[in-house]
């Protein structure tokens, strides 16, 4: 698979942790970068890593919905917590994910979920991570 075409192509660069800035290279998308734990104006990993998978999570949902002739509503939303080891040595992000189809079954909604689960590119990026959830939800 690695000498495959891509479908797309992304250089994204930081050179400055969470200070400052990162952007994506040829003139893309420039985000100003803040640490979660003050009130600076800015992104972190923590709000991109949850608009990633909710994005993605989301366009598979709608693709699957779209195959099968529904054009139903749907939501998700990622959470996302910036925790501290147990050991206190080092940090983790503990991430859940929250999906709703409207108009659908609760069944209807956890099956698509989970199928979109398994064929988001993101979703399988963060696969087998012990503080990664995907689940559906009746309500938000």
């Amino acid at each position: 698979m690695k000498d495959q075409k891509p479908l797309f192509h992304a250089e994204m660069v930081n050179e400055t942790g969470v200070k400052g800035q990162a952007f994506v290279k040829n003139g893309g998308l420039k985000v100003k970068l803040s640490s979660p734990l003050n009130d600076d104006e800015g992104t972190n990993p923590e709000e991109l890593i949850g608009l990633s998978l909710s994005t993605c999570l989301n366009a598979t949902i709608q693709s699957l919905l779209k195959a099968r002739g529904k054009e139903n509503t749907s939501r998700v939303e990622a959470h996302v917590d910036f925790m501290r080891e147990p050991n206190g040595i080092g940090y983790f992000f503990n991430v859940k994910a929250f999906a709703k189809i409207d108009g659908l079954s609760f069944e209807e909604n956890e099956k698509i979920v989970k199928e979109a689960e398994n064929r988001c590119p993101v979703s399988k990026l963060l696969a087998g991570s012990e503080t990664v959830s995907v689940k559906a939800v009746r309500e938000f």
